[in-house]
């Protein structure tokens, strides 16, 4: 015992000499017992902390008020709060510890868009029945306990990016009653254990060979635009739903797998069959020998179909992408970053590239355009069908009688030295596939006529929406805006952190950031930099980094800084450059970034369109993003997967400010809407 005094006090008192506890049973001398039994309460009330990872706490917030606070969801919160450890429950979500596993919000007719974030551990995310709009999170892709997802019969929309090759327990799938459009992604063949899959009344194209491997027992995928053959193990599982699609009729041709083709016969002598394929066969392969040695001996090239055809060995070929026809650096770390700042390779290095390419390429999945064809459909390249021009190229909008539109990139025939050329540069942008890169779909390689045909996407570009907007333009909200530069970061941590190796992109500017029919940015002229000798003359003025004087000296970190321009378009709405304005204030960089720490003046800076509708700490870590990617220094610039981390982190606090009730959001238009 320690005596104060002639008053013994116990000797727990010396383990916590700084407690408010122990000071009242030193200063007013209490019986050990009541000290003892106040020291307990108030180690047990100190300890009575949140049980629920915060990650997962900050996720919950953000999906609640992305849902517009519905108060059908009993025990949620827009801040704070813990969904595994509070008595008042959390509506459809379970835990497992302090992690939370389980998202049930299905058949409330919810709004508002799926969060960028969600919690990590998820085994079951039920979203079925809502009204979701936007695209679906790339953070799925990290759940790799996830068991059951269903998505099914919201307004979800876009192409579905390769974010599914590391989630081995998944094993029901449901995004049926959707706006998806596109192919499979390739890293569906991963899901190996997959039983459940529903992806009826979409809009998915082409062909479903990606799911031939998978151990399915029930598919539906009615109602969508597929074509190609139906492999012959899937016709095998008991529960098959595949009508309203334009399936292809008649017998898979013979370079696909007799697995994968439609027809197929239950009984009777197959050798026969295979006898007759076989003999068929080798009198094509004749024929193709006698109609090469004719064109040989003419000593010249027939032109090209004016009809399009698939090349379906491209078609299924799953191997890594192989940039070799591309100009692009030595592969680069995702998290830190070099002490030596990366260089372009020679022009001699990049020449020994492509020529390697050129004996090593892989056939195309693409569409095959005769020159006549995009003629007509373009109205002889008008230039009222110009959407715009570069220093190598024009591009036309297409528009064919069955309603299609299509963009059309018309190059310089001087730019080529012929055929193989184009074709290296069109087989290395067919192998860039990510949700947020504008896809190649088709080409033209003809004597002089040299075209790349993408999709046409009809909002324009994000340079046209904050530049070029007239008064009956909804302006772009603080969510979208955030949303935008998620995506065009992620298309670029995909070119410069997936690639291998890296490509470089050297065009990174507003004009080059297109928007779906639901704002999601498609970024433009990938895989085109062997164009671009000179970026700084390609990007114009305001974009171009520092260290870009000399062709050479172009690397990753230059594009990283060209996007920390296009965010600061973003930002405040203003152009990379403007003469019009006071000579101080004419380069963005230069006018702003000074101003990027101090938050009184960075309000003052923001977008006048927002009309304030922003939160403050967003807006804020938004500027710091920024005030890094555009340092003059490339040594300090941080990689892409760093800003798309840092990006992540704003959107999660992204929250509207609604001071003006009733504000629409540019993201959510109206369906008889003319956007």
């Amino acid at each position: 015992m320690l005596h104060v005094g002639d008053d013994p006090l116990p000797a727990w008192t010396l383990l916590c000499p700084c407690s408010p506890c122990c000071a009242m049973a030193r200063r007013h001398r209490w019986p050990p017992l009541v000290a003892g039994l106040t020291l307990l309460l108030s180690v047990a009330a100190s300890s009575v902390v949140a049980k629920t990872d915060q990650p997962d706490v900050a996720a919950l917030n953000v999906m609640f008020e992305s849902m517009n606070k519905p108060s059908e969801l009993s025990g949620w919160k827009s801040s704070g709060g813990d969904p595994c450890g509070d008595d008042d429950e959390w509506k459809g979500i379970e835990c497992s510890d302090s992690s939370v596993t389980e998202i049930d919000v299905s058949k409330n007719n919810f709004n508002g868009e799926i969060p960028y974030q969600l919690p990590p551990n998820m085994v079951q995310l039920n979203l079925q029945g809502n009204s979701f709009t936007g695209v679906v999170p790339y953070s799925i892709s990290q759940m790799t306990d996830l068991e059951t997802l269903n998505l099914g019969k919201n307004h979800l929309s876009g192409q579905l990016t390769d974010m599914f090759s590391q989630l081995p327990k998944l094993s029901t799938m449901d995004l049926s009653f959707n706006r998806f459009s596109g192919s499979l992604p390739q890293s569906f063949q991963y899901l190996k254990n997959l039983k459940t899959l529903n992806v009826e009344s979409n809009q998915f194209s082409g062909h479903i060979d990606v799911l031939a491997k998978l151990s399915l027992e029930d598919l539906n995928v009615k109602n969508n635009k597929f074509t190609g053959w139906i492999p012959n193990k899937l016709k095998n599982i008991n529960s098959l739903e595949t009508r309203g699609n334009p399936w292809s009729s008649g017998s898979a041709p013979p370079g696909m797998d007799k697995e994968s083709s439609a027809g197929g016969s239950n009984g009777g002598d197959d050798s026969g069959i295979n006898g007759f394929a076989i003999g068929a066969m080798v009198i094509a392969v004749l024929l193709a020998a006698l109609i090469l040695l004719s064109v040989l001996k003419r000593n010249h090239s027939s032109p090209v179909s004016s009809h399009y055809y698939m090349d379906e060995s491209g078609r299924r070929n799953s191997s890594a992408i192989d940039m070799k026809s591309l100009e692009h650096s030595p592969s680069m770390g995702c998290k830190t970053p070099p002490a030596v700042p990366r260089k372009s390779m020679s022009d001699n290095e990049f020449e020994n590239k492509l020529n390697y390419s050129r004996r090593s390429t892989d056939p195309i999945s693409l569409m095959t355009h005769s020159s006549a064809d995009l003629q007509a459909a373009t109205g002889n390249f008008h230039s009222s069908r110009q959407l715009g021009q570069g220093t190598t190229c024009r591009v036309f909008k297409a528009k064919y009688a069955d309603g299609r539109v299509l963009a059309v990139k018309k190059f310089d025939p001087l730019s080529f030295s012929g055929s193989s050329d184009f074709m290296d540069i069109v087989n290395g942008i067919s192998k860039l596939r990510h949700g947020n890169i504008s896809e190649l779909v088709g080409y033209c390689s003809e004597p002089g006529h040299y075209m790349l045909v993408y999709d046409y996407h009809m909002n324009g570009s994000l340079y046209e929406f904050l530049h070029l907007s007239d008064d009956y333009s909804r302006p772009l909200t603080w969510d979208t805006r955030v949303r935008i530069a998620v995506g065009t970061a992620r298309a670029l941590e995909y070119l410069h952190e997936v690639c291998s190796p890296s490509v470089l992109h050297k065009n990174i500017k507003s004009s080059n950031v297109l928007l779906d029919a639901d704002l999601n940015p498609r970024l433009s002229d990938c895989g085109l930099s062997f164009f671009y000798e000179d970026a700084s003359e390609n990007l114009g003025p305001g974009y171009s980094a520092p260290e870009c004087t000399r062709p050479s000296a172009y690397m990753l970190k230059s594009d990283v800084y060209s996007f920390g321009v296009v965010m600061l378009e973003l930002l405040t709405g203003r152009k990379p450059y403007d003469s019009s304005k006071p000579r101080t204030e004419q380069s963005l960089v230069k006018f702003v970034t000074p101003q990027l720490h101090d938050i009184d003046a960075l309000e003052a800076l923001a977008d006048p369109a927002l009309r304030g509708l922003y939160p403050p700490k967003a807006l804020s870590r938004f500027a710091d993003c920024i005030a890094l990617c555009v340092q003059s220094d490339p040594e300090f610039r941080p990689s892409m997967s760093e800003v798309v981390q840092s990006l992540l982190r704003c959107v999660q606090r992204t929250v509207s400010n609604k001071r003006t009730a009733g504000f629409p959001s540019a993201s959510q238009r109206s369906e008889d809407s003319d956007w």
